[in-house]
This record gives structure tokens, C-alpha cells and sequence, in this order.
């Protein structure tokens, strides 16, 4: 008599062997298919896609001369007053994710003061947006290395607005380089200090005029989650402000007070320009599952989102991954 057991995995086999013949007949019949180089579009506007303008500006980097213009109005995002009464205090607020950041959340209610080095051109420029929307910018050019910079800044927003809600810590330093014989112990400095110090200096000077329900949001980065090998003091600094953004969040829950950060992929701002050669540049953000790098005004949503309490009071100290990749 056959042993059931050896009948039941030739059949097993058998139907193994069926299903794999009809999937080659099927690649044979259609030809592997090939992955598409096309760009992924998500939302209801087409975004730029590589190749981008083969362009490289002088850092600190202007939008202004961006031959392909960050997009930050985000047309299609309403507001509807969640950030209503508030002040925000936005470091890189004159340009790229900054800017777009201002503007929404002008659009939702807040009055905003912009923290820039001397990008005097794009600060206006953003003013001029943050007012169309019905909301008062305070502009306030400075070097965020300088704690009494940061301490001062703070003092002439809550003279102009008589209080402060929200801090984004935004303004960044990049500059790649190809080994780490090349950077020095002064750029490293130089990146640590823009970065991560700067996040502390204007986090220690802000912190005392936070009441319940005010918000730090942080910049990090997709290269403080992987790591980068041509960034490897940006990408050291942004794991900083990862392990900064958890650490303050338990510092100050007690008070009330949520800090978040937000970990973008590719963004197309002046940052990136002024940091890669022309010729990467055209092909920017090619690398993520989007194929493509993210416009500002894809950010700047998620930065609403931590800052308003009707949003996300129950959220603190998590790192928001904004990539354009499949798990961030």
C-alpha cells in the first residue's frame, strides 16, 4: 500500500512545479519587466523630477538665484486656524524647507519671526508671503553659533509678539567631502556648530518662554538615520539632533511642552546647490524609491502637524521620516 505521506508531497512538488512553469511561460510570453525610471507623482500636481538645472551656487546659497525655483506654496493645503494666536520662531526660515514652513504656518494663524544668516533677498521675500497671508514676520539676521545672537533673537520676537509658542530649529551647514583626511578639525567645528549647537543655544533661549502646549520641531535628516559617506559631519550632526530632539522631549513632557523632530529625504533648496557639483545636482533625489527629490511644500504639512496640539498633543520625542523611500 503507498504511504499517504509520500503521495502527499509528490503532490505537493507537482503543484510547485506547475505554478513555476506557468510563471515562465508568462516571462518568456511578457519579458522581465523592467523597473520604471520614471518619477513617482503622489499628490495632484506633477513635482520636478532629474535631471535637474546643472546648477551650483555660493553658500550660503540663495534661492533667489535657483534657476529652477523651490515650489513652498503648497496651493492645495487649507488652513483652518490650528496654530490660531500662536508665535513661531523659524531658524532657515528665509529659504527652502524654512520658508515653506513659514507660510503654512502663517496660513494657519501664527505670527512667525525668521532667523537667517544674510540672505537678506529670500528674507524678504518670505516676509512678503507670510503678510499675504494675514500674518506679521519679524526678520532677524544672525549667526545661531553665537548664543547671545539666539538670546537676543528670542527677546526681540517676544517684544514683537509678546510671547513664543513654537520653535522650528532649521538652519543648517553642508559641505561634502570625499574622505575623512579632507575634513578638517575647523569644518568639522564649523558643522557642529551650526547644527547641533545652534539647536541647543536657541532650545536654552526659547525653553524659558514655552508654556503648555508650545512645541520645539527640529531638522533632522535621512543621513542621521543611514548615515552618509560623503556627509560625515552633516550626517553626525543630524544623528546629534535626533538623540537632542528624544533627550529634550523627556526634559521638558512634565511642562507640557512636545519636541519632534522631522527627518527629511532629498529636498530641493538652496542647501544642496550650494553644496554638490553641477553635474550630481541633475540628478538629485534619482536615488529614492520617488525617484525624485521632495519640493519643500511636501515637508512643510509635517511641520503643521507637530507643532498644532489639536494635532498631535499625544506625540513627543519621535523622529518623523519624510524620504521618499518605502520605510523612510
Amino acid at each position: 500500500m503507498p504511504n499517504s505521506g509520500n503521495q502527499s508531497a509528490e503532490s505537493a512538488a507537482s503543484m510547485q512545479r506547475e505554478v513555476q512553469q506557468e510563471q515562465d511561460q508568462r516571462d518568456q510570453a511578457q519579458g522581465q519587466q523592467k523597473e520604471s525610471k520614471d518619477a513617482v507623482q503622489t499628490g495632484r500636481h506633477d513635482q520636478p523630477s532629474p535631471p535637474l538645472p546643472k546648477q551650483h551656487l555660493e553658500k550660503p546659497g540663495s534661492e533667489a538665484d535657483m534657476e529652477l525655483k523651490p515650489r513652498f506654496l503648497a496651493p492645495d493645503y487649507c488652513g483652518s486656524g490650528k496654530l490660531s494666536g500662536m508665535a513661531a520662531i523659524i531658524t532657515g526660515g528665509d529659504s527652502g524647507i524654512g520658508r515653506s514652513v513659514a507660510v503654512l504656518y502663517a496660513r494657519e494663524g501664527a505670527d512667525v519671526a525668521i532667523v537667517y544668516l544674510d540672505e537678506h533677498e529670500d528674507a524678504a521675500e518670505t516676509k512678503r508671503y507670510v503678510e499675504a497671508e494675514g500674518q506679521s514676520c519679524l526678520l532677524l539676521p544672525g549667526d545661531v553659533r553665537d548664543p547671545e545672537f539666539c538670546r537676543r533673537a528670542v527677546e526681540q520676537t517676544i517684544q514683537q509678539f509678546g510671547h513664543i509658542d513654537i520653535l522650528v530649529n532649521n538652519a543648517a551647514f553642508q559641505e561634502h567631502a570625499g574622505s575623512l583626511s579632507e575634513l578638517s578639525e575647523e569644518r568639522f567645528d564649523l558643522t557642529m556648530k551650526t547644527n547641533i549647537y545652534g539647536y541647543f543655544h536657541m532650545a536654552k533661549a526659547v525653553e524659558p518662554h514655552l508654556q503648555r502646549g508650545g512645541s520645539i520641531i527640529n531638522t533632522g535628516s535621512v543621513t542621521g538615520l543611514q548615515g552618509s559617506a560623503h556627509l560625515l559631519d552633516y550626517s553626525t550632526t543630524k544623528g546629534a539632533i535626533h538623540a537632542f530632539t528624544m533627550s529634550l522631549a523627556s526634559n521638558l513632557l512634565d511642562k507640557g511642552i512636545r519636541v519632534n523632530a522631522v527627518a527629511p529625504g532629498p529636498v530641493w533648496t538652496p542647501l544642496n546647490p550650494a553644496d554638490q557639483p553641477p553635474e550630481k545636482i541633475a540628478q538629485f533625489g534619482a536615488s529614492t524609491d520617488m525617484k525624485r527629490p521632495a519640493q519643500p511644500e511636501e515637508l512643510s504639512p509635517a511641520y503643521v502637524f507637530l507643532a498644532a496640539p489639536s494635532c498631535s498633543s499625544y506625540i513627543t520625542g519621535i523622529v518623523l521620516p519624510v524620504t521618499g523611500s518605502v520605510g523612510g
